[in-house]
């Protein structure tokens, strides 16, 4: 349950971009997440917009004040303490009706790529890939995202991020980078 909260502001900084910076923070937040083997801790963007797309500069992480608490003793924040601004576990104000689902949305953004799979998979050539993709399979993402290297493949890739106001309040699990299919946190 997502009684607590806590926000990372990232500073600006001359020699590393936003973009960055919310890579690094995002991909330390997921090492953290995995090593203590955490579900019941959520992330949002309270700064989350379309127009422009971005995450924003500011990271809400939601649990239980333990849970929170656990994280925070860690030391997942080395060689970030200098790029954020961290608030105190803190309760969720009284009164918030509005919650949110923040989810990982996966787009198939290169048909060639596509292909490429579909040869290797099925053994088939070019021309019959082709056929079973079609050119309008290929879509361009309108969500903001961050990149972010995986660990198992070292392949970069980007984690497309939807945040979508919901009615009610549903509890569950989150998974490892604080990402849910429909578990909800409160939007404030």
């Amino acid at each position: 349950m997502t009684t607590h909260y806590i926000d990372i502001a990232l500073r600006p900084d001359p020699e590393f971009s936003h973009a960055h910076l919310l890579g690094a923070l995002m991909a330390k937040l997921h090492r953290a997440l995995v090593e203590i083997e955490a579900d019941g801790i959520g992330i949002s963007f309270p700064r989350y917009t379309l127009r422009p797309r971005s995450l924003g500069s500011v990271v809400r992480l939601h649990g239980g004040e333990t849970d929170l608490r656990c994280l925070m003793a860690r030391a997942w924040l080395q060689g970030m303490r200098d790029h954020v601004k961290l608030t105190e576990a803190m309760p969720v104000p009284a009164g918030i009706t509005a919650h949110c689902v923040v989810q990982r949305r996966q787009f198939k953004t290169n048909v060639d790529r596509l292909r490429r799979r579909r040869m290797r998979r099925k053994g088939e050539t070019w021309a019959e890939a082709a056929a079973a993709i079609p050119d309008s399979v290929e879509r361009s993402p309108d969500l903001p995202y961050v990149q972010l290297r995986s660990a198992s493949t070292g392949q970069l890739f980007c984690l497309f991020i939807e945040q979508a106001e919901v009615l009610g309040e549903a509890q569950g699990k989150f998974n490892r980078y604080g990402l849910s299919q429909g578990v909800t946190v409160p939007l404030f």
